[in-house]
């Protein structure tokens, strides 16, 4: 019985992981994190919604989004926005929400996001407080360190004569055979230069175009898979054992209020979980009859709050950021809770898992295919993770 259920758990989400795995590869292949770097510099209200809608449906977990958001903020993204996306990106994703939509419902995969969003902006905007009173002392400051710096207005003169200046520019342009003095001398002396120079950007465009789908591909396939399959499959088996020896409703009456959630909230800081691997976790604990707010708050208190981040943000934007950042997680994951309870018990709104439903949506040769598929690149990385020496003995056997 808990084989047949968690071969069953793992089929039905077999095919909403791979199409989550599929698009977070893509996103990640095609959305430079250059530019998104440029995009949140700022220290607005604007900037921090940017953030918080840059980085909810990124495919980075909770390990993969430290560095990152590290990245931004080296990189001149402000206290606010680096907060913002640090919080957003591993609570939410592409990957989650279509495990979410199988295996809680579809409100609980609209609720997700939603609260996830909402929590990174506040913490955001928490954090942000303390980024404008920075900024405000570097203002004084910098008066004063303008008159001694290299870079002050009198070393920009010079900077005219240099190769780089706007009135250097034209000369070594113009000497190149895709620069439009050279285009019109191509046409009237040599036509062969101006494809021999000019001709290869097309062939470059739609390679560099399928080559990102493939190396997309790849990483989903790979970096991806490697990042969630032991969480996943721990989860699945968690799952699977609460629905075959827990009685249904057996938490029901401890799985509701604010003691659920605060236990939920101490389950999830010592976790390094990412949001995918998560969902299991949740379905089981909602199987056992803990009510969706706590669900909610354990999803999302659990990818945002493990030690390794908290510890990234007091030693990257300081210790009072670290109680705005936590304020804003915790703060917000509580409230959204509360309120998922209440619309749930008002309305009569089922949150379960969609098992039998999505079997008679999706033909069985997809839902097989997709477990094997899955199947097969799971084992590819537990083979990975196991230690050499195996192998070699069993190859010199």
């Amino acid at each position: 019985m808990l084989i047949s259920n968690f071969v069953e758990l793992f089929l039905e989400s077999a095919p909403w992981l791979l199409l989550g795995l599929v698009m977070a590869g893509l996103l990640k292949m095609f959305v430079p994190l250059e530019w998104m770097q440029k995009q949140l510099g700022g220290h607005d209200f604007k900037t921090v919604i940017k953030a918080a809608l840059f980085g909810a449906p990124l495919p980075l977990c909770s390990c993969g989004v430290i560095p990152a958001a590290v990245g931004l903020r080296r990189s001149g993204a402000s206290k606010a926005a680096t907060t913002t996306f640090l919080v957003s990106t591993p609570e939410t994703g592409v990957d989650s929400v279509s495990v979410s939509y199988v295996l809680l419902g579809p409100f609980m995969a609209i609720v997700r996001p939603i609260a996830a969003v909402m929590s990174a902006i506040t913490a955001g905007l928490l954090v942000g407080a303390d980024d404008k009173s920075d900024e405000s002392v570097a203002e004084k400051t910098e008066p004063k360190s303008e008159s001694s710096s290299c870079c002050s207005s009198k070393s920009k003169e010079p900077e005219s004569t240099s190769c780089c200046s706007s009135d250097a520019k034209v000369e070594p342009e113009s000497s190149s055979c895709c620069s439009s003095a050279t285009e019109e001398k191509s046409h009237s002396h040599s036509h062969v230069n101006d494809d021999d120079c000019c001709s290869s950007e097309p062939s470059a465009t739609s390679a560099s175009f399928w080559g990102k789908i493939k190396e997309g591909l790849r990483y989903a396939a790979t970096d991806l898979v490697r990042d969630t399959t032991m969480w996943l499959l721990v989860g699945i088996f968690f799952a699977a054992l609460v629905k075959t020896y827990v009685p249904e409703d057996f938490l029901s009456q401890y799985g509701s209020g604010i003691l659920a959630m605060l236990v939920m909230i101490g389950i999830s800081v010592p976790m390094y979980i990412c949001a995918t691997a998560s969902t299991p976790i949740a379905a089981g604990l909602l199987l056992a009859g803990v009510s969706p707010g706590a669900v909610l708050v354990f999803m999302l208190a659990g990818p945002a709050t493990n030690i390794a981040t908290l510890g990234v943000v007091t030693r990257e934007l300081g210790k009072r950021a670290l109680f705005g950042y936590l304020g804003g997680v915790i703060g917000v994951a509580i409230i959204a809770g509360y309120i998922t309870n209440f619309v749930v018990a008002k309305y009569g709104i089922v949150v379960a898992p969609q098992i039998g439903e999505h079997h008679s949506l999706l033909p069985d040769w997809i839902v097989i295919s997709s477990g094997i598929v899955l199947a097969v690149l799971m084992a590819k990385v537990i083979i990975e993770k196991l230690p050499k020496r195996w192998w070699h003995k069993d190859c010199c056997s």
